[in-house]
């Protein structure tokens, strides 16, 4: 498998946690998102994704491709299910996925690059804009999560829910959200910390992470 990364993602972070977590070898191909570099513009990656943006799992031997986290950790899900991402009992499931889509479709789609770029042009304050929608949604997580929260978001066993947490609270640093108010989050992101796979995925564990100035 070939997963089209950039260590900054936080959807193709979510994949690389998938992975790790199911133990699947596979090879990154880094595509710099930067606004000076833009290479998900150029016409080749085009070809892979029309939407220009990351992740894309290619698999097959290059024969099929999959693009956006939710139908690629559905696809290792089906395909590789032990150990699962997903709880055995359906209510879990669709609590894990709940969760999960409270950060996909809830605060991802609000805080985009493009959609922070067409704010800015606009003349709004971009980096305001992110905080207000990343700490809404994850003031709106952290109420949903006290139904299922355990040593993780659902249960005591990691979740497709903690995968979408983890980059999420990462972003939400990234624009100086308070994320005090959000205890149970913050303790479940130090679980997963604990785990390799959740070690391997992290930014900072990538070749192509940008290392501070010195």
């Amino acid at each position: 498998m070939i997963l089209y990364d950039y260590w900054r993602s936080s959807s193709a972070w979510r994949v690389r946690i998938a992975l790790h977590f199911k133990g699947l070898a596979f090879e990154r191909r880094v595509v710099n998102l930067s606004k000076e570099v833009g290479e998900q513009h150029a016409d080749a990656f085009a070809a892979l994704n029309p939407s220009r943006q990351l992740p894309v799992l290619v698999i097959d031997d290059g024969a099929h491709t999959i693009t956006q986290s939710m139908a690629i950790i559905a696809y290792l899900e089906e395909r590789f299910p032990t150990p699962p991402l997903l709880p055995a009992d359906p209510w879990l499931r669709a609590r894990a996925r709940q969760l999960a889509e409270m950060v996909n479709a809830g605060i991802q789609p609000l805080q985009n690059l493009s959609v922070l770029e067409r704010a800015q042009a606009g003349g709004l304050d971009a980096n305001e804009w992110a905080r207000h929608y990343i700490a809404r949604g994850l003031g709106e997580l952290e109420i949903a999560a006290q139904a299922t929260a355990g040593a993780f978001l659902v249960g005591d066993a990691p979740s497709i829910a903690d995968v979408y947490l983890v980059p999420q609270l990462y972003n939400g640093r990234r624009r100086s959200v308070d994320l005090a108010p959000y205890p149970t989050l913050l303790r479940v992101e130090a679980a997963c910390a604990a785990l390799p796979a959740f070690a391997a995925a992290h930014p900072d564990a990538q070749s192509d992470a940008e290392r501070p100035k010195t």
